[in-house]
């Protein structure tokens, strides 16, 4: 475990003991995000294989980092095909930037329809590069509709050596292109966060190709060292309610009781808004602004976001008013719903409060992506 933090605190003064701990638990939610894999089986088209190729090691298996994405793979990949499958003769006649990936669906990976500014998605397929692990969440979200068929363990891929659909691409494969559309989504996330980019374009070039390189050389320290700098930190909710409620609750949390006040001003629950997108399995991506605190001045939660954007999946509930009411929700919270939402391919619980999982739980783009898959 690394022992570099996200803190940006001066050391010394009193009272910000609690704040040096809550980053410490932010950096340590981070790291186990960035160091989750997903299992990718990995198959040439059996149609385009060269000539004398040795056809019975066609499958590459790999397992890959969440955080990277499938381009960066193409060193590796390339590598095992030269020094095992391919025929030096034919293999030199190969073209790199002619590879694209399918599944083995058939469906072509890495893009989909973008939001438009009303959250509704619009009907132009623009192409984008998706991380290694949000491909995976969306194709488990899309097994989830097909009740026939397993979650296949590892995710199957089908690697094309010619003729890419350029005209459903739209963007190149290559690292570079990868490199191009991180980076505007890091703006974007920026832009969503605090209504403006200063924190993104304010980094020095040296500074924004460093957050590139830790996701290409997978290495924790050396991202989060300038991702810090734009990212707030999870941080503890400012309380914004007139009057302190006496009656618990399952979504709020005690007033600090920090003798140094509220948390610094770029703290997750003072952003404008958490950048977020919802994924349906084989549907449209859905994106609005989300604020970190609701108007009675308690963190906006998960249940609330999914019960505000798609009520038919997750229905509202009413408050319990009497003891009765309590064990009914009890006894109803215990049965499978219509769906659950994955995140960094894990099912989160319902009352995970937004700004901290846009804090902790985000992608290194700055997203947070929500998979909603289906029960059955």
């Amino acid at each position: 475990m690394s022992t570099y933090g996200t803190t940006r605190h001066a050391p010394g003064p009193p009272g910000t003991a609690k704040e040096r701990v809550t980053d410490y638990h932010t950096t340590l939610f981070r790291r186990l995000t960035w160091e989750g894999t997903v299992p990718l089986e990995i198959r040439v088209d059996p149609k385009e294989l060269p000539a004398n190729s040795d056809r019975g090691l066609e499958c590459y298996y790999i397992q890959a980092p969440r955080v990277s994405y499938l381009p960066l793979l193409m060193p590796e990949i390339r590598r095992f095909l030269m020094d095992v499958v391919f025929d030096e003769a034919a293999a030199k006649l190969l073209k790199e930037e002619d590879w694209w990936f399918e599944s083995a669906e058939g469906t072509l990976l890495k893009w989909y329809r973008t939001p438009s500014s009303s959250g509704i998605c619009a009907e132009v397929p623009i192409h984008r590069h998706w991380s290694i692990g949000l491909l995976y969440d969306n194709h488990t979200i899309s097994n989830s509709v097909r009740p026939s068929s397993s979650q296949p363990t590892p995710m199957r891929l089908i690697l094309h050596l010619v003729s890419p659909p350029t005209e459903k691409l739209l963007q190149s494969p290559s690292a570079e292109a990868c490199k191009l559309a991180f980076m505007g989504q890091l703006k974007e996330a920026d832009f969503i966060r605090w209504g403006n980019t200063k924190r993104m374009t304010g980094l020095r070039k040296a500074d924004q190709d460093a957050l590139w390189e830790g996701i290409r050389d997978h290495n924790f320290d050396h991202f989060w060292r300038v991702a810090a700098k734009v990212t707030p930190s999870a941080g503890i909710p400012r309380s914004q309610s007139p009057v302190p409620s006496t009656t618990p609750s399952l979504h709020s949390r005690p007033p600090s009781a920090d003798p140094a006040g509220p948390l610094e001003r770029d703290g997750a629950y003072n952003v404008r808004s958490v950048p977020v997108r919802i994924y349906l399995p084989d549907g449209p991506v859905l994106q609005d602004l989300v604020p970190p605190i609701m108007e009675d001045g308690s963190p906006n939660t998960l249940a609330q976001y999914l019960t505000g954007h798609i009520p038919l999946l997750f229905p509202p509930r009413s408050r319990p008013s009497t003891p009765a009411d309590v064990e009914h929700d009890i006894r109803e919270s215990q049965l499978p719903g219509l769906a659950y939402p994955l995140i960094q391919g894990v099912h989160s619980p319902s009352d995970a409060e937004m700004a901290w999982l846009g804090a902790c739980m985000a992608g290194a783009d700055g997203w947070l992506n929500v998979c909603i898959g289906i029960e059955h």
